[in-house]
């Protein structure tokens, strides 16, 4: 998965798109991978910095992953980008 970041400034709300070309398979495959990532990031959306806009670009084998693989590896990828406000 790549994410990629555009901080676009102000109190804006976090927006998120997602990417899932044909290489990650037939489209049955490509939604169920959008769905898993959209619930990826819905779970952390209340810990994402205000003002940015991220793009999610699944790979191919994000079709064989589990639902918990690609909440692990958002959850590392936001992170490392600081686009979460961890609490405390």
């Amino acid at each position: 998965m790549v994410c990629s970041v555009v901080q676009v400034g102000g109190e804006a709300a976090p927006r998120v798109g997602f990417i899932t070309s044909a290489r990650v398979g037939p489209a049955v495959v490509r939604n169920r991978v959008r769905r898993r990532l959209r619930e990826a990031v819905r779970q952390d959306r209340a810990l994402l910095i205000a003002g940015c806009w991220v793009v999610l670009i699944a790979r191919a084998r994000a079709a064989e992953a589990t639902f918990e693989v690609l909440r692990d590896e958002w959850r590392r990828l936001a992170k490392r980008a600081g686009l979460l406000v961890l609490p405390g």
